[in-house]
């Protein structure tokens, strides 16, 4: 995550529906961090060799960085719309999408996309651009899907890997710039990653597998509490699959929170498994924190 000075949240701008989306989600998260908002536009013609000037004899304002040029005009119109105060500035950047919102995650402190689009980011869809961003960008990536919902707890997914205790961080002071509350989730089951039955100890005492659980729970909020006395924390043990009991709990959350790999009770907590699966299933926008 990056902590530079001046580092904007970035979002990624092509004119479709799903943008405009994640353009208005972004220059809300940029105020209320009190930070620039970055419009980018992926202009990937040039990279296919596509002639992207004005016609030999036509006019002009008819070449394609001229169009790319008005998208980005569009998104900033709309985000000064949508958060009024929000300092904006657009790019137009030449490349393929995922290597540019790469590159542009290097400097922010929150890269922003909607789960589909069109245009310059023709292949933001999940499964391509978004997981691809999700799965290596430098900061947190908020992918907009779902219900954007004023009202709801932030969600957060728990299971003590490094990625996991990032998440919580990330989740805490999210939840007290939204002026909500912190619901954190801990699923649990005996299966593996595999979808096979783990083997339990021959001899083991009853109720003490939950309890390990329970401890790695209370564990991981240890502290935030006192540090953030203003969101309320509610603590949630469930035992089942992962992926499963976080798409439902986002179902009337504003925010889900997961790492973008786990181990424990989330073991298959990476890209591909139970991230892949809550990125198409959310019924809110998802943010993935990856650990380093």
């Amino acid at each position: 995550m990056s902590t530079v000075a001046g580092a904007a949240v970035v979002v990624g701008a092509d004119g479709s529906t799903c943008s405009l989306s994640a353009i208005r989600a972004a220059a809300s998260e940029a105020v209320e961090r009190g930070r620039p908002l970055r419009i980018v536009h992926a202009f990937i013609w040039p990279a296919l060799g596509v002639a992207v000037g004005p016609a030999v004899n036509g006019p002009s304002d008819m070449g394609m960085r001229t169009t790319a040029e008005h998208i980005l005009t569009e998104a900033v119109i709309e985000a000064e719309k949508a958060a009024p105060g929000v300092h904006a500035t657009a790019a137009l950047v030449d490349g393929a999408p995922a290597p540019v919102l790469l590159g542009e995650s290097r400097n922010a402190v929150l890269l922003v996309i909607g789960d589909r689009g069109l245009g310059g980011f023709g292949s933001l869809m999940l499964g391509s651009v978004a997981l691809h961003t999700t799965a290596h960008a430098a900061c947190p990536v908020l992918v907009v899907r779902g219900q954007e919902r004023a009202t709801g707890p932030v969600v957060v997914g728990i299971d003590g890997s490094p990625g996991s205790e990032l998440a919580v961080s990330f989740a805490v002071e999210e939840a007290a710039r939204r002026k909500t509350g912190l619901t954190a989730v801990h699923a649990w089951d005996s299966f593996d990653a595999r979808g096979q039955k783990d083997a339990l100890p021959l001899v083991y005492e009853p109720g003490a597998l939950e309890g390990e659980e329970h401890r790695l729970l209370s564990e991981a909020l240890a502290g935030w509490g006192q540090q953030y006395p203003e969101v309320a924390i509610l603590q949630e043990l469930v035992r089942g699959r992962p992926a499963a009991i976080l798409i439902e709990r986002s179902q009337n959350a504003q925010l889900l929170v997961i790492g973008s790999r786990g181990r424990g009770g989330f073991t298959g907590l990476m890209l591909g498994s139970v991230t892949q699966t809550v990125l198409h299933h959310a019924g809110c926008p998802v943010a993935v924190v990856r650990a380093s």
